[in-house]
């Protein structure tokens, strides 16, 4: 669902909640490799926030 909405989207911000450090990775990969940035990754207590951001 994540890969699909970093596709879809031409720019703007997609709050991301993952719960293991591998989904983390993952998603920033991904995300980095469609052209977005990680702007911030937060500790949550069930697992991390990501905040991707890309401008058009």
């Amino acid at each position: 669902m994540t890969l699909n909405r970093i596709k879809e989207a031409k720019e703007g911000e997609i709050v991301v909640l993952v719960d293991t450090e591998t989904a983390r990775e993952n998603v920033s990969r991904a995300a980095r490799s469609k052209g977005w940035t990680v702007a911030e990754i937060q500790s949550e207590e069930e697992g991390y926030r990501l905040t991707l951001k890309k401008e058009g």
